[in-house]
């Protein structure tokens, strides 16, 4: 593997840099663009997830298991580590939205509160404005609630087989939501249905941990994700061929292709990648963004959303003001896209260093 001397997979940062960029493109030109990058991105995110999350259990389980009160350290250290990680900033931005009453934020507190915002969007099949992105979030933090007592209880033997049926069970309950006429949104959004991305990462590290020849055999050759890339230009390309927007191409086969492509990409990443991608991935300035991508996600659409309002409140007046001195935002697309990103970029610097870095390093305190 491709690793610092403390273990840390050195590209995985550069493909988090990816994943986000996917999305702020996709997101930044929504008016004007007809690829599905966002969603490429956010399933790059939830294997990149699958695999780090299951890597990590497992690996505790080898620790803990059959030792007196093993469940209960394994438990305790795997949520306080991603307490720490992923619920500062998140609740920091709904208390500044709520003391900013931004919509939806004061409407829909309770499930931002419980990271349910998925759940709303798919139970009342309409988006949350500002607040849409969060999502994602929310699949995220469900998945971590029940998959730590799989990883856990199940038996070794029957782990490949439950990953490979999350993987079949989140397919077909896609097309089954599909054919039933729900609106695709309900599709997209909820967490069942996201569990074939979560459980190819899962395969991904059950390979590198428990068979790692197989694993270096599989993701060896590049041309893997080169059939990837080929096969998830082929969906793309099936999609349009629809009279709707949105058909069984987008809303049933995309996610478990982009998966598939992920998959590939993920583990030749974690094996090394040579030449120009190597370049790309280990690059400072790559490296860096990814490990702030998580405010980058976070904050971005607050910062598109904000320019495209106007808003009432006097503070957000005055950066509206600040707006205006720059009138070459108003039709300069490229401008446009070089400020929102300077914008966000150094919103999730002052994060990362002054917030999620200072927290973070409590996670070897009180939960090594």
């Amino acid at each position: 593997m491709r690793t610092t001397n403390g273990g840390y997979l050195i590209q995985l940062d550069g493909l988090r840099f990816i994943a986000v960029a996917l999305v702020l493109v996709d997101h930044w030109l929504a008016e004007f663009n007809k690829v599905p990058f966002g969603p490429l991105g956010v399933t790059l995110f939830f294997v990149l997830s699958g695999f780090l999350i299951t890597r990590i259990l497992m690996l505790s389980r080898d620790k803990n298991f059959g030792k007196a009160g093993g469940m209960g350290t394994y438990l305790r250290k795997f949520y306080i580590r991603r307490t720490l990680r992923i619920f500062p900033i998140y609740y920091l931005s709904i208390a500044v939205l709520f003391a900013l009453n931004v919509p939806p934020v004061r409407d829909t507190l309770g499930w931002c509160l419980l990271y349910a915002t998925n759940i709303y969007i798919a139970v009342n099949q309409h988006w949350m404005g500002v607040i849409d992105h969060f999502w994602s979030l929310a699949v995220e933090e469900q998945f971590y609630i029940f998959f730590p007592f799989v990883i856990f209880l199940i038996p070794r033997r029957w782990l490949v087989p439950f990953l490979a049926s999350m993987i079949v069970m989140s397919v077909l309950l896609r097309f089954y939501f599909y054919y039933a006429g729900y609106e695709w949104m309900v599709n997209y959004v909820s967490m069942p249905m996201c569990l074939d991305s979560f459980g190819l990462g899962g395969l991904m590290a059950w390979l590198q941990l428990r068979r790692p020849m197989l694993f270096e055999k599989v993701f060896r050759n590049p041309i893997w994700i080169l059939v990837g890339i080929g096969a998830w230009i082929l969906v793309v390309y099936w999609s349009k061929t629809f009279v709707e927007i949105h058909n069984v191409a987008n809303d049933v086969v995309d996610r478990f292709v982009s998966s598939v492509l992920c998959f590939f990409l993920i583990g030749k990443a974690v094996l090394g990648f040579q030449g120009g991608m190597k370049w790309f991935l280990e690059n400072p300035v790559s490296v860096y963004m990814g490990k702030i991508s998580y405010g980058m996600y976070l904050y971005h659409n607050f910062v598109y959303n904000h320019f495209h309002t106007q808003p009432e409140h006097p503070t957000l007046r005055i950066l509206n003001k600040i707006h205006g001195w720059l009138p070459v935002l108003s039709n300069s697309l490229a401008f446009q896209m070089a400020y929102f990103f300077l914008i966000t970029t150094i919103l999730a610097a002052l994060s990362w260093h002054f917030i999620e870095k200072p927290i973070n390093s409590l996670k070897d305190k009180y939960a090594r």
